[in-house]
């Protein structure tokens, strides 16, 4: 199979990362008999520096004659970047939430797994982690608080900021749905997220996941209040198998649910559309302290990458293979620096990426 992927490195330690990711994808190319075209863009501080702004109408028009995205992490240091000092519109998450729009990927996919040697590294107590956890966080991307219509304003002498919070029932019902077809390949729970007790939106959602669950009769499904799903994260997380939640609700709970896992450099996630392009990216963030210094972990991009053979090429055997060479590696005691725990062996960014291409095999 000829794998058509653009490639988005990005800003601070993306295209280190990104690099690593693409090592391992050629790897799995020459194991497995495929081949890789790749086209290379730029969005965010990149794009900024070139174009001037974070994200071009050309861009946008290459992405889509791709069959898939690579992403490296965005952004940079905001007391500091010069990208930082431009208004709201030109920044490098600008570039972010317009490319999401212009693709409709209106699903965000974030496994949050607990790795049986990563136990350490792991904030909570032993007893909770015990057996380790596999949980999914699918967040609607496209809709609500942070596209809504926003405005300040001076009354009565008082500045006023206006944010407003949308969905109606065809955006719910489009992201349960995801929800409800990954949960029947896992293990068939759906835990709906809301705030059904205040917002209009959220009893608007309830029902709309409710009649969607109907149709999977095999899947169970619990509504959780999200203070309540705050808690109960760090408190049993091992009782989650698919969260299914809002926009700005699931930005908060998968940052928390990364943690949980003992560092976000380990955390892949997959932005979906209605057909089999995604956009696949590190849940972290671009790290501008570390970059170009080698040390950052490349895991999260490349497990983002094993998301993308699985989602958009139906390569489930190649994915698993990538999936399965983390773990070698890992259980072999490898580690960068964010994960590393006394009596491992530390490696760097690069080195990493030759062990997981290393073991890559049928």
């Amino acid at each position: 199979m000829n794998l058509n992927i653009g490639v988005i490195k990005g800003d601070g330690i993306g295209p280190e990362i990104v690099t690593e990711a693409m090592k391992v994808l050629d790897r799995v190319a020459e194991v497995y008999g495929h081949s890789c075209k790749y086209t290379q863009l730029l969005l965010g501080g990149a794009s900024i520096d070139v174009h001037g702004v974070p994200l071009t109408d050309e861009t946008v028009a290459a992405a889509k004659a791709c069959d898939a995205v690579l992403m490296g992490s965005i952004g940079g240091d905001a007391a500091t970047s010069p990208w930082y000092r431009l208004e709201p519109s030109r920044r490098p998450e600008a570039g972010l939430l317009k490319i999401r729009k212009e693709l409709n990927l209106f699903a965000n996919l974030r496994p949050a797994v607990l790795y049986d040697e990563l136990k350490g590294a792991c904030p909570l107590k032993e007893e909770i982690t015990e057996g380790g956890f596999d949980m999914v966080i699918m967040r609607e991307l496209t809709g609500g608080l942070y596209f809504g219509e926003r405005r300040t304003a001076e009354e009565n002498g008082v500045l006023t900021a206006y944010d407003s919070l949308t969905y109606n029932e065809n955006e719910i019902r489009r992201i349960a749905k995801r929800a409800f077809d990954i949960a029947e390949k896992r293990r068939k729970k759906v835990t709906s997220v809301d705030k059904a007790n205040v917002l209009d939106t959220s009893r608007l959602w309830r029902k709309v996941v409710e009649e969607t669950a109907a149709d999977y009769p095999d899947v169970t499904l619990e509504h959780m209040l999200v203070d309540n799903c705050a808690m109960q994260l760090v408190k049993d997380p091992k009782q989650f198998d698919v969260i299914l939640t809002e926009n700005m609700f699931g930005d908060i709970l998968s940052d928390e649910a990364s943690m949980v896992t003992g560092s976000i450099g380990m955390l892949a996630s997959a932005s979906l559309n209605e057909t089999k392009f995604g956009l696949y990216e590190p849940s972290g963030g671009s790290a501008p302290d570390i970059a170009g210094r080698g040390i950052a972990n490349p895991i999260a991009t490349i497990l983002s990458m094993a998301m993308m053979l699985r989602f958009s090429f139906d390569l489930d055997r190649e994915a698993d293979a990538v999936e399965q060479a983390v773990a070698d590696v890992l259980k072999e005691g490898y580690r960068t620096i964010d994960i590393m725990s006394e009596g491992k062996k530390q490696t760097g960014t690069s080195e990493m990426g030759d062990l997981i291409a290393g073991y890559i095999r049928r």
